[in-house]
């Protein structure tokens, strides 16, 4: 549990960079040319990031949904609410290689006899990967419209300006399918 507390803003700030592997779904019958404005919303029991990376990560999407002509809402009303969801996993990798200490082909272990030996080394390493959900709500109707979810190996010693540079990109390759284009919302 220390860990989790003392390494995941590092973990989530790396998690932003999401941009390896991106899948997102839509409503079919939304009309995404009616929106204009969103608000952020938090997403009851999701457990909150620290300020920093909720912060970052944030203006990232901000500058991502005004690119894509969105407005972001000052007020309580607002044509879409936007929330985000995030979870740190680990995964163990195994390396194995082999050493053969033979006498090379057709002479030990092999065709004539003799004693080769051989020996197998296998390394474990943990590997930290981050997933991002970024889900877009109609408020007027109730429902998600728009889902989008990025999944990314997380590197816990890349310096600040490298995960910002990530984060950017992560959500510039997240965003890429919002809003849908017009012929496939029909």
């Amino acid at each position: 549990m220390k860990f989790l507390s003392t390494f995941m803003p590092l973990l989530l700030a790396t998690a932003a960079c999401l941009a390896q592997d991106v899948r997102y779904n839509f409503d079919k019958s939304a009309d995404f040319s009616k929106y204009k404005t969103y608000k952020w919303v938090q997403i009851q029991g999701t457990p909150p990031l620290n300020q920093l990376v909720d912060q970052q990560l944030k203006e990232a999407i901000d500058a991502g949904l005004a690119s894509k002509g969105l407005t972001k809402s000052t007020g309580e009303e607002a044509d879409l609410w936007v929330a985000y969801q995030f979870a740190v996993g680990q995964e163990k990798e195994m390396t194995s290689y082999g050493s053969d200490f033979g006498y090379g082909p057709g002479w030990g272990r092999g065709w004539y006899g003799g004693t080769g030996s051989s020996m197998t080394t296998t390394t474990t390493s943990t590997i930290h990967v981050g997933e991002m959900a970024l889900d877009i709500y109609d408020p007027a109707k109730k429902q998600i419209v728009w889902r989008g979810a990025a999944t990314k190996t997380l590197d816990p010693k890349a310096k600040p300006e490298k995960k910002q540079k990530n984060l950017a990109k992560g959500v510039t390759k997240l965003l890429k399918n919002f809003p849908p284009p017009p012929g496939k919302n029909s």
